[in-house]
């Protein structure tokens, strides 16, 4: 497979609230530092090689990409990489964000917003992007506890014309449901991946026949989630993956873009070489045999 060639296109389009987007997006979590995400130890990731990822992203496709005000390492802002890199922003990128969670200068997580604290979180998010107004904004929360003062604060925001559409993160099914009695949802970004149990395999088909997006995290990293890639695939993975002549980490992201056509990925790296490979993956097709023999690494599977 020839990543060089490949752009996100290959992968389809989804309509991302009033927007198409190709199916493979960018996330920014890992970009500001090399190892763990959040890691107060992190090394700070050189500059302008973050600047020419992001660039590259866009020139290979990308056009919806993942960010939140709470990534950054010591030295480096995600959202401050974006606007240097991108700014004046093409007129198809889509730029979605999350607000709940905050860190303080030094990196310490803060309690999650209140629904009066919301508004300062997507002002920072315009403040640090150089935008007038946020395309999507994704409400993230902890627990099972009603979101409908927080979900409805963003709602106001939106109204005001400060947020286009709006998106929940880490949510359950009832989240949904409650969060569209107050207003439309465009996307939900839970983590997912080869190994979900069936009640997150069940969400992402509630999502489907509602078309509403799903956009899972960690589709890679699986269990070392902020860590990054595992390094412990199952035999069946490594034996697809060099059938197709690719690395264990595309074959886990092409499985995800299988998973349905309302499916958006969002891989993201500091490397230009990864970059690539994740893009190169939206053109992979797994063979009925190959998905069934992936699908029994299931928790919970039939």
């Amino acid at each position: 497979m020839t990543s060089q060639t490949t752009t996100a296109a290959t992968s389809g389009t989804w309509k991302l609230g009033d927007s198409t987007v190709n199916r493979i997006g960018f996330g920014t979590m890992r970009l500001t530092q090399h190892g763990e995400a959040f890691a107060a130890d992190a090394v700070p990731r050189d500059r302008d090689q973050a600047i020419d990822v992001l660039r590259r992203a866009v020139e290979l496709g990308v056009n919806h990409i993942d960010t939140a005000a709470f990534y950054f390492s010591r030295l480096r802002s995600a959202n401050e990489l974006i606007n240097r890199a991108l700014a004046p922003y093409p007129d198809d990128l889509v730029i979605t964000t999350k607000v709940g969670p905050g860190r303080d200068p030094s990196g310490r997580w803060l309690p999650h917003a209140t629904p009066t604290q919301l508004r300062g979180q997507v002002e920072e998010n315009l403040r640090q992007l150089g935008r007038d107004h946020l395309d999507v904004v994704n409400l993230r929360i902890v627990g099972a506890d009603s979101i409908a003062e927080r979900f409805g604060a963003l709602a106001e925001l939106r109204e005001a014309g400060l947020i286009r559409h709006l998106g929940l993160s880490n949510v359950r099914p009832h989240h949904l449901a409650e969060a569209q009695t107050i207003a439309p949802v465009v996307c939900v970004q839970n983590m997912y991946g080869i190994g979900a149990s069936r009640e997150q395999q069940e969400f992402l088909h509630t999502c489907g026949e509602q078309h509403v997006a799903f956009v899972p995290f960690y589709s890679i990293a699986g269990t070392g989630r902020t860590a990054g890639a595992i390094t412990d695939d199952s035999g069946e993975i490594h034996a697809i993956a060099r059938a197709h002549g690719v690395s264990a980490a595309q074959i886990r992201l092409a499985w995800t873009l299988h998973q349905g056509s309302h499916v958006l990925a969002i891989p993201g790296t500091g490397d230009p070489g990864h970059l690539a490979q994740n893009v190169a993956a939206g053109l992979l097709r797994l063979s009925q045999d190959e998905l069934t023999s992936i699908a029994s690494l299931h928790h919970g599977a039939a």
